[in-house]
């Protein structure tokens, strides 16, 4: 995901003293502030990274009247210190439960929150929102299968990655107000953002990720259309509309929105749960279709997008042990090339230094000019270089050639080392499958060779 001339994060200036240090973190500056807590960017010397602490402002915990509430909120987060690893979705490191100012150690975003891309001024491309949903919906329904939901889904709480100007992924931040269905301790309702609480958050009715699902469909609309789904000036006025106004068209608030757009998000923020998506993929799902049946227009974006890997490697029969985390760290990590008819992926001689996933395409394999496989998507290649124990096997005994235009996904050992060990334990698992269905095809062919052929 990318748009040119995006404005890099500023921090927020503010005349409150800078503290030198917070725990064993030294204070580097100030990233937000709010009425409740504070928000700095620190250096975490064990790891070697930049963390972003929030702090309960002391004022707030020793409310006597929302003291309660605010030590709810903080425990809520605290909870989930570890438990959540996703790429879109924001790391917590660590909580202390000082009594008098409690912080929280986060995964620190180089970005900027989306709300300013709410106003009417500052609109994304259509086609970055529709990725930006994807991502959230996924990141989401990882979070769901936690057994949690956010209930504060809104612009204010999805963080833009920033690299060079340009917008390239999406984080979830803020799980101070989540419900945890596995708790067994007491919760707060009726916690969220009006804008874009559902129904039945308002009601405060049991709730599942439908809600999320709502909200997430609002904050989409919001940042199509630069304008919230429902606005009113009284509180009591914008729940009237959330219980029964229909929402405007975003085909008729902006230029180049087709009706495929309007009925997914408006699917999403339908007043019944039973009339919304019934899963976040589901959800994620319409959301990409947008892209690939061209209802939304590449525009800027005219490489392949991060939705169309992970929906590629999950149609892939080498991924199909892979969970969601693992396939992201895969879209992020791999090599993603594409090869012409007649290219040789490997010659017979050479020593090979990365193997390659087949994503899309075929390739035949050549012993001493006679072809003795033919290989399509969803296989691999080459993978001796990662498995092979000395580099007398890693040199090639064979010609592998391209026959049909070819996409494939490749690593080398070196860029493999780098992903989680869980995935890394994946790919053993995958590569065994295919050298166990090679060994029985090996073996097939000695024992019935007129079969065969």
């Amino acid at each position: 995901m990318s748009i040119p001339n995006a404005a890099d994060y500023n921090p927020p200036q503010s005349n409150l003293p800078l503290p030198a240090q917070i725990g064993k973190y030294p204070i580097l500056g100030r990233l937000g502030d709010g009425a409740t807590s504070e928000v700095f960017l620190a250096r975490d010397e064990f790891h070697q990274r930049d963390v972003a602490i929030k702090r309960v402002r002391s004022g707030a915990v020793n409310d006597p009247s929302d003291g309660r509430y605010f030590e709810r909120f903080f425990a809520a987060e605290a909870a989930l210190v570890g438990r959540l690893n996703h790429p879109n979705v924001v790391q917590i490191y660590d909580a202390v439960a000082d009594p008098h100012e409690p912080y929280l150690v986060m995964e620190y975003v180089a970005g900027s929150t989306l709300r300013r891309h709410c106003r009417a001024d500052q609109l994304l491309p259509l086609e970055l929102i529709v990725e930006i949903g994807f991502k959230c919906a996924m990141a989401l329904g990882y979070v769901y299968r936690q057994g949690l939901i956010h209930r504060d889904v809104k612009p204010a709480n999805l963080l833009a990655v920033i690299t060079n100007g340009n917008i390239t992924d999406v984080k979830v931040s803020d799980f101070g107000s989540v419900l945890n269905l596995a708790s067994e301790t007491t919760q707060v309702y009726r916690v969220g953002s009006l804008a874009y609480m559902s129904p039945e958050q308002l009601d405060g009715n049991t709730l599942d990720c439908r809600a999320d699902i709502y909200s997430l469909g609002a904050v989409l609309y919001h940042l199509i259309a630069g304008r919230p789904l429902f606005d009113a000036n009284s509180q009591s006025a914008m729940m009237n509309q959330i219980y029964t106004a229909e929402p405007v068209l975003l085909s008729q608030l902006r230029s180049g929105v087709g009706p495929g757009v309007d009925g997914v998000i408006l699917s999403a923020v339908a007043k019944r749960p039973e009339d919304r998506y019934g899963s976040w993929d589901e959800f994620a799902q319409a959301l990409s279709s947008l892209i690939t049946t061209q209802q939304v227009p590449r525009g800027q974006l005219q490489g392949v997008l991060d939705s169309e890997r992970f929906n590629l490697l999950r149609s892939l029969d080498f991924f199909s042990n892979f969970g969601d985390v693992e396939l992201w760290e895969v879209v992020h990590r791999a090599r993603w090339q594409r090869f012409a008819f007649g290219h040789a992926l490997y010659r017979k001689g050479e020593e090979g230094a990365s193997f390659h996933i087949l994503a899309q395409g075929e390739v035949e394999v050549f012993r001493d000019g006679q072809r003795v496989a033919q290989l399509g998507a969803g296989t691999s290649v080459g993978e001796m270089a990662y498995l092979a124990p000395s580099d007398e096997l890693r040199r090639h005994s064979t010609d592998v050639i391209v026959t049909e235009s070819t996409t494939t996904i490749s690593f080398t050992p070196d860029t493999l080392a780098q992903v989680s060990p869980n995935c890394r334990h994946l790919f053993d698992e995958a590569f065994i499958r295919v050298l166990v269905r090679r060994l029985h095809a090996a073996h097939e062919a000695l024992a019935h060779p007129r079969r065969i052929l």
